[in-house]
């Protein structure tokens, strides 16, 4: 997997926009999809030419001045790559240490519980 930059709140505000935008989207789009109160159309614009320079976007041109941008990453990969850092510094590449320190500061549910269950017994099969 290709080595990004970590997104900053706002670019994840982004990045989040675009993941949920299948085709990608215009700015409009993206800011549309932003709670109140919405950010300015400049805003938007700025922090998609970070992305672009961060390679997280690319856009495609469809008339005039009108570009539609789509993510380069999928939130799932970034996902990934963000929580192996936080492993890696946090925990001393534990999985085992990050998953009992969220147990025991997390207020997790009886369905999380036997949910985290599920998925560790499934890992444990041969």
């Amino acid at each position: 997997m290709k080595k990004y930059e970590t997104l900053t709140k706002a670019e994840m505000q982004v990045m989040n926009a675009l993941w949920a935008l299948p085709d990608g989207g215009c700015i409009h789009d993206i800011i549309a999809l932003y709670p109140e109160p919405k950010p300015a159309y400049t805003t938007v614009s700025t922090f998609l030419k970070i992305l672009l320079n961060k390679r997280f976007v690319n856009f495609r041109k469809i008339s005039g001045k009108t570009h539609t941008y789509y993510p380069l990453i999928s939130k799932d990969d970034y996902t990934s790559m963000v929580m192996k850092d936080v492993k890696e510094s946090f925990f001393g590449g534990s999985s085992s240490s990050m998953v009992k320190f969220f147990a025991k500061n997390e207020k997790l549910s009886e369905n999380e519980i036997k949910e985290l269950l599920e998925i560790i017994q499934k890992q444990q099969l041969p």
